[in-house]
């Protein structure tokens, strides 16, 4: 279970505070056991910091405090507090990265099962498309993707499987293996009935929770060499 452990403290050396995290970081490489930290400053007082630092486990996080670095710092850190920090260790019991699960909905239920009017509900009126298969270098508009998500439903019968998928700040990228039967013309090729399996990328920019921005990476190549349109 992933625990949370949150320090909150006041302190008006802001500047050496962070000199402190970055001393930590780099003396506790390759040993520590925490996976994300994350400081805040309280927007109505700027001396209000509290940092929140994930790990994969309670027992994970007391290996990591055993630190004697861990130790050394936190000594240090207590030295520029106005005051004692205070500590709140929390066992997660929800973690949903929402952006992650908007781009999963957009693979699962516009691309794979047609839900074409979901489209104006996850993506921005002026989304912008950077793909590969396209000879224009970006196209933009909500309804450009409408015609793409169309065009390749009228071409093939196809899902896609999701490999991985990373989400860090406004972006989610999502490693993919799409798996499609030709029953349509498609780039000038007749229907051929064949089953083929392409792999690729998209990384997707979001703002107000919405899609902003898509980039599309993937084996065109390897996908027109399988309906017999490019030489091995």
């Amino acid at each position: 279970m992933t625990f949370v452990q949150i320090i909150d403290c006041k302190t008006s050396k802001l500047d050496d505070m962070n000199r402190l995290m970055d001393t930590w970081v780099e003396q506790t490489q390759g040993k520590r056991t925490a996976t994300h930290s994350i400081v805040g400053r309280d927007h109505t007082d700027a001396n209000h910091l509290v940092e929140i630092i994930e790990f994969p486990s309670y027992e994970e996080a007391m290996k990591n405090s055993n630190l004697p670095e861990t130790d050394r710092t936190f000594q240090e850190m207590v030295a520029l507090c106005d005051e004692m920090p205070t500590f709140i260790d929390l066992d997660v019991v929800r973690d949903e990265p929402l952006n992650a699960a908007t781009a999963r909905r957009f693979f699962e239920e516009i691309a794979g099962e047609g839900k074409l009017d979901l489209i104006g509900e996850l993506f921005a009126p002026d989304y912008r498309d950077h793909d590969i298969g396209k000879a224009e270098e970006s196209t933009v508009g909500s309804d450009v993707l409408r015609q793409d998500v169309t065009r390749w439903r009228g071409a093939f019968d196809f899902r896609f499987a999701l490999d991985d998928q990373v989400a860090e700040g406004d972006r989610v990228v999502t490693r993919w293996t799409w798996t499609g039967r030709q029953r349509g013309d498609f780039m000038g090729i007749a229907p051929t009935g064949k089953e083929c399996t392409m792999t690729g990328t998209t990384i997707f920019r979001f703002r107000d929770g919405k899609i902003q921005e898509g980039w599309w990476y993937y084996d065109m190549l390897g996908l027109m060499r399988q309906l017999g349109a490019a030489v091995a």
